[in-house]
């Protein structure tokens, strides 16, 4: 099978960073499904392990945790899927990767593909969209009010792919005021359009400007990006026993001054679950479930943005320096082989 992989470790500017090249295409058992890929989106872990992560010895590394695509074979355990549906999900940071024609992923962590959506437009929501429902659900649990706080959540870098869909998420399931951060006229537009009900400026000082808002101290704070930048100004917005979840990578996170107001601190992860096969590794097919569904009633729509062409080393290469630039609006994808 056509694959696009590296061996070395690499600036994405590097002639060999990613390489087309031909694999063995796997065989499905236990609970895999053997997928045929048709549509791949770029995400930072991709970036992150790309230029970090270097394979076995001998060894190509295939990237790729979003993908659309036809089942084309089952392992013998699987019971909610078969061969010719039509799937989506992020899959698993242990094992191969998207950006190839076919590829062994958990059903546990699959979803039906919106009926709606091609498959391009499929590819943008996995793995943010499991990001933001379980850093909502599972993490923050936003459906449990905190006390005198005003009902609300703050999202640092609203615009971004995981951003874009926690917005909409946040509006079709539950009843808080969605305060955004964007700091351009384009990405301000974005975040308004996808359901913001107030957005900000996050390269200006942050607590002046929800001060202006009239509405409170935000019960919850989820922060997408450049944590480590804003954290003064969490500490000074946040309500008393208010809750902050963060997906990024701070080297340096200084959460003592959340004592005083007794700040809960959570991590996610989307790829806990399948990492370590937890006891409910199926919700994350529950909740891609739950995506499609709201996809389909109008109520959620795609975050793709922008389409560079089929599945191969120069068009990742091209994703990939895209997504590192730290401006994207949503989401990048490629489509087909």
């Amino acid at each position: 099978m056509r694959a696009v992989a590296y061996k070395i470790p690499q600036p994405i500017s590097a002639e060999t960073s990613l390489l087309d090249i031909d694999l063995p295409t796997p065989e499905a058992k236990g609970r895999d499904l053997l997928v045929e890929i048709k549509a791949v989106s770029v995400n930072p872990v991709d970036i992150k392990v790309r230029a970090s992560t270097a394979p076995a010895e001998g060894e190509y590394k295939v990237l790729g945790w979003d993908a659309a695509g036809v089942v084309k074979a089952v392992g013998p355990d699987v019971t909610m899927f078969k061969p010719g549906d039509e799937v989506f999900y992020a899959g698993a940071i242990n094992r191969g990767g998207s950006n190839a024609e076919f590829q062994l992923v958990d059903e546990r962590i699959v979803g039906a593909k919106p009926k709606s959506l091609d498959f391009a437009a499929a590819a943008a929501l996995p793995l943010t969209s499991i990001t933001a429902y379980e850093i909502l659900f599972d993490r923050l649990k936003v459906q449990d009010p905190v006390p005198g706080a005003a009902n609300a959540i703050l999202i640092i870098g609203g615009a971004g792919g995981v951003g874009s869909i926690a917005i909409q998420i946040a509006r079709a399931l539950t009843g808080l005021s969605v305060i955004a951060t964007a700091s351009r006229p384009e990405t301000q537009a974005w975040v308004k359009e996808l359901g913001a009900h107030h957005v900000i400026d996050h390269s200006k000082p942050l607590a002046p400007q929800i001060e202006a808002l009239g509405i409170g101290a935000p019960a919850f704070v989820f922060s997408t990006t450049n944590t480590s930048d804003h954290i003064a100004s969490i500490v000074e917005i946040i309500a008393p026993q208010g809750r902050l979840g963060l997906i990024d990578d701070p080297k340096v996170l200084d959460i003592v001054p959340f004592k005083r107001k007794a700040i809960s601190i959570h991590w996610e992860m989307m790829f806990t679950r399948p990492l370590f096969n937890t006891a409910d590794i199926i919700e994350q097919h529950r909740l891609l479930t739950k995506i499609a569904e709201l996809v389909d009633a109008g109520k959620i729509r795609t975050t793709l943005t922008e389409t560079l062409g089929t599945i191969n080393a120069a068009n990742l290469k091209k994703a990939h320096a895209l997504v590192e630039t730290g401006k994207m609006k949503g989401k990048v994808v490629l489509a087909g082989f």
